[in-house]
């Protein structure tokens, strides 16, 4: 069984409002709704965090396109390299400071251990970075991190990254299920690549909007959909 960490294991959606509200107490325009500010740096709309995850921006890069993105739309000031320094250690201050896991996730993922399953990490994140995560959320003692965007270069949704982390884990990709909360960089790139997918659908607002018949299509392509990770074996033959 492999995991994704973020709004899969780990909740950051929780942890990206944590910080965003520190950013937005020093940075923005008093008249904004956090709601409207969380779901803007979440959908990434100029699409910087996957040009990172394909190789083609480095990670500082990308995140303060991503503040300079936000800052336009909220009133706050354009960022320079020097302010972009000081506003990403409120941001990263706040935000790993929030880190924590899904109610459900230990018990989980202690049931599939003490099931037989062997249990891995792919995220589209840097290992250290997520191994940190994984520690902060209690979860790094069951759940090694096995691949990040940083293992191969590149990140999901591209086939070979799942394929190493089956590599590591030890197991045959068939026999091996991926879960994650994305429907097409997680649930759909894992079945293509030949793995079993599982789209976690948490209630709450997703990152980007998934139409109706993108679901139906992933179901038909034999994707598996929960709302949390309560009985995830239950719903893949597990007992």
């Amino acid at each position: 069984m492999l995991f994704d960490i973020d709004d899969t294991l780990v909740d950051t959606r929780a942890a990206f409002a944590a910080a965003l509200a520190q950013v937005a107490a020093r940075y923005l325009d008093a008249d904004h709704d956090p709601a409207e500010v969380l779901a803007t740096w979440r959908a990434d709309a100029g699409g910087h965090y996957a040009r990172y995850t394909r190789g083609e921006l480095d990670y500082r890069t990308q995140r303060m396109r991503r503040a300079n993105e936000l800052h336009a739309a909220f009133g706050g000031i354009e960022l320079d390299d020097e302010a972009y320094d000081a506003w990403d250690t409120v941001f990263e201050t706040g935000f790993s400071a929030a880190w924590s896991a899904h109610p459900e996730a230990l018990d989980v993922v202690e049931d599939l251990l003490a099931a037989g399953l062997a249990v891995g990490a792919l995220s589209n994140a840097g290992v250290a970075y997520q191994t940190g995560k994984l520690e902060r959320a209690g979860l790094a003692h069951r759940v090694p991190m096995l691949v990040g965007v940083d293992t191969l270069g590149v990140g999901k949704p591209a086939p070979e990254v799942f394929l190493e982390a089956c590599r590591r884990l030890g197991t045959e990709p068939s026999r091996t299920a991926y879960v994650g909360d994305e429907l097409d960089v997680d649930a759909r790139a894992a079945v293509a690549a030949g793995l079993v997918g599982v789209w976690v659908d948490r209630p709450g607002p997703r990152r980007v909007e998934v139409p109706a018949e993108d679901v139906a299509a992933a179901r038909a392509a034999g994707v598996h959909v929960v709302t949390s990770l309560v009985g995830l074996g239950r719903v893949l033959g597990l007992g």
